[in-house]
């Protein structure tokens, strides 16, 4: 049986829920206690709307004088919500991602009530065990990568992931990948305000002292210092080749939880490979 024809039923993960008068602190705490990228907002068991860690980022940065503790779950931008049944297919649910460039689908049961999603991540895995094994990673990447060197400022690198509206930039040096940031590097917040906060006194008195910058605080020290790409980046990027299939990308993006792939050939950077480009596949 063809992937695309495989009815989602059988893909459908559970989400982490909040309800609409879930605080701010408390949604960021559900997002990262469970390693997750979003939340589903319910009321009466209906999907009311999706908070994900850019929303969070967001939200915190655009606080102002507001009190971080005021904040809740329903006081979010709403966004449209994307629904399937487990009736679809998997090509239904992947044409529905590549038309609204959308990395999860909400499943509805039949009364309205939320009995699932689907991420990218599902899809992906999805075709990494009953997809083709022929297909190379050149014919789906992507050629063109946007690229930062490791001296660059790193608001430039934070303007180039918001101009472009993706998630990641290679950072490149002599045309070789050898690190990566993506938006996770930057949680914007609010200082001392967020620290005073979320985080207990030694933490605070830790942070102020600690000469590194931590996944999730980069932001709060990036609007203070002039720090550059190299001083946050991932080093050693996982890459693939681009003759090799694309079940072994797929394997490596699922193994080390990330969404993306530098793509080289003899070391040298040609392309990036994402999720979104298997989901593409999926679609057509």
């Amino acid at each position: 049986m063809d992937v695309k024809n495989l009815k989602l039923s059988g893909l459908i993960a559970k989400p982490i829920t909040v309800n609409p008068n879930t605080t701010l602190m408390k949604t960021r705490e559900s997002i990262l206690s469970n390693k997750v990228k979003r939340v589903i907002v319910t009321y009466k068991k209906k999907p009311i709307g999706i908070i994900t860690e850019k929303d969070l980022a967001k939200k915190i940065y655009d606080l102002g004088t507001k009190p971080i503790t005021s904040v809740k779950a329903k006081d979010f931008k709403p966004k449209k919500l994307f629904t399937l049944t487990k009736e679809n297919t998997v090509k239904e649910c992947a044409k529905l991602m590549k038309k609204h460039r959308i990395s999860l689908v909400i499943i509805l049961k039949k009364d309205k009530t939320l009995e699932g999603i689907i991420t990218k991540t599902d899809l992906a895995t999805v075709f990494l065990t009953k997809g083709s094994d022929s297909i190379k990673v050149s014919k789906i990447m992507k050629s063109k990568v946007i690229t930062a060197a490791p001296s660059d400022p790193i608001l430039h690198v934070e303007s180039l992931l918001l101009r472009y509206g993706i998630s990641r930039i290679i950072i490149k040096r002599n045309q070789k990948p050898v690190g990566i940031i993506t938006f996770r590097d930057f949680v914007p917040a609010k200082i001392p305000q967020w620290i005073a906060e979320s985080a207990d006194p030694k933490e605070v008195q830790e942070y102020k002292f600690k000469k590194g910058l931590e996944e999730t605080h980069s932001n709060q020290m990036s609007y203070l210092f002039p720090f550059h790409a190299t001083d946050i980046m991932a080093t050693n990027p996982i890459t693939v080749e681009a003759d090799k299939e694309v079940k072994l990308a797929i394997t490596k993006m699922i193994k080390h939880d990330i969404s993306g792939l530098p793509v080289v050939k003899k070391g040298k950077l040609v392309g990036i490979i994402t999720k979104s480009d298997v989901v593409n596949t999926l679609a057509n």
